[in-house]
């Protein structure tokens, strides 16, 4: 399959499976890849999603060139599709994670960018080569990339082509931490496990009102926070996380 789903207790592992082709995106990946999201949002024991390419090479090329070619007019509606499947991650109510391995230039860049977090390997690559095909960034990289790492910085990459290491990525804040090759899915487990040993209810309103709080004014994100932080600090998770402070213990959370 060309892409395949594994799940670990609360983790679940989504790898692009298309070695041979350094995992570009077609629209058969695409498509998979919104039906997995769909289906790990109705899996309540799922917390944390991680998103890898198969192999050392690629975390995702990009998309299929020879599809895009072969499109012709049909181009606008591909991708429609490839932003509408990515926004569905970025939606998505669980912790994601790129475990960024090799190239991820133009649409395997978006993909990590829809993540919510970023890890990447020495060897990690990242650019988006799509102005020396004479195309622009489709998959939200125009919009995601100037949010993240500032304008002048995203024209730069954009408007050049230019690729770039995982440390300069660490630098402009693409990615949240550069480790060696041999250390990448260790560093994801000890990310992992930080996140899942914290209240499921306040990891989940923290994406949500970061996500929300982008789109609003800072009185209205404010606002928000207050909303998301009445609903959180009157559960059950408060309470047990509270009292595992004053008692010296470790908290026993039920997602409550």
């Amino acid at each position: 399959m060309d892409v395949l789903l594994e799940r670990e207790g609360p983790v679940a592992r989504v790898t692009i499976n298309r070695e041979a082709a350094y995992n570009a995106l077609n629209r058969g990946v695409l498509e998979r890849l919104e039906e997995i999201f769909e289906e790990l949002d109705r899996d309540d024991q799922v917390r944390v999603v991680v998103v890898s390419g198969a192999g050392s090479k690629a975390f995702v090329s990009g998309a299929d060139i020879k599809e895009i070619k072969d499109a012709g007019g049909k181009r606008p509606g591909r991708v429609e599709k490839g932003q509408k499947v990515f926004s569905r991650i970025r939606s998505s109510t669980k912790v994601v994670i790129a475990a960024v391995n090799g190239y991820a230039l133009g649409g395997g860049c978006e993909l990590a960018l829809s993540c919510d977090i970023r890890i990447a390997s020495e060897n990690a690559r990242f650019g988006f080569p799509e102005a020396r095909l004479g195309l622009i960034p489709g998959y939200g990289g125009t919009q995601l990339l100037p949010r993240l790492i500032g304008t002048g910085r995203a024209k730069y990459m954009m408007l050049t082509g230019q690729i770039i290491t995982a440390e300069e990525a660490f630098r402009y804040g693409m990615v949240e931490k550069v480790c060696p090759q041999d250390r990448l899915e260790e560093e994801v487990k000890d990310l992992t496990d930080k996140i899942l040993s914290n209240g499921p209810l306040a990891v989940r309103a923290i994406k949500e009102t970061v996500d929300r709080g982008l789109e609003l004014s800072l009185e209205q994100g404010l606002k928000l926070e207050m909303e998301s932080y009445g609903e959180v600090a009157l559960s059950e998770d408060a309470e047990e996380g509270l009292s595992a402070f004053i008692e010296k213990r470790k908290p026993t959370y039920k997602g409550k």
